[in-house]
């Protein structure tokens, strides 16, 4: 679910240093031998980021949806389509799978998607940066 709070400016830079620290980490896996970590990596950087989003416009997500909450809700920034959702969306489904059941991310995920992954980090960061 999606609650109105008091927007934090202090608290999304400090997510934002956090998130400088993972994507400086996931530099240094080795992709083709740890695909499953490092889309792992990607997907908790874009969900942070997207945290950091709407914690700048007074919203959070809370409760057992709310990963989903937050990505669906990306829908309102113009800067997202109906189609990058359901990316980031399958992401998630994808980091589940292999965070709850064991499931292995095949390094051809990674290789055929990491650039449109890492396009939407951009996006996120040049989202973030306009409103700061």
């Amino acid at each position: 679910m999606i609650l109105k709070i008091t927007p934090d400016k202090e608290k999304a830079k400090s997510i934002l240093k956090l998130i400088k620290e993972r994507e400086d980490f996931v530099k240094t896996i080795d992709n083709e031998k740890f695909s499953t970590n490092t889309v792992e990596n990607y997907y908790e950087i874009i969900k942070e980021l997207a945290s950091a989003l709407i914690l700048l416009d007074g919203f959070k997500s809370t409760g057992e949806n709310a990963h989903k909450d937050l990505i669906d809700y990306l829908i309102n920034y113009k800067e997202f389509k109906e189609r990058d959702i359901v990316f980031i969306n399958d992401l998630r489904i994808k980091r589940n799978n292999s965070l709850y059941d064991g499931k292995k991310i095949d390094i051809v995920y990674l290789r055929n998607n990491k650039n449109r992954i890492l396009e939407i980090i951009e996006r996120l960061k040049k989202t973030i940066k306009n409103k700061l």
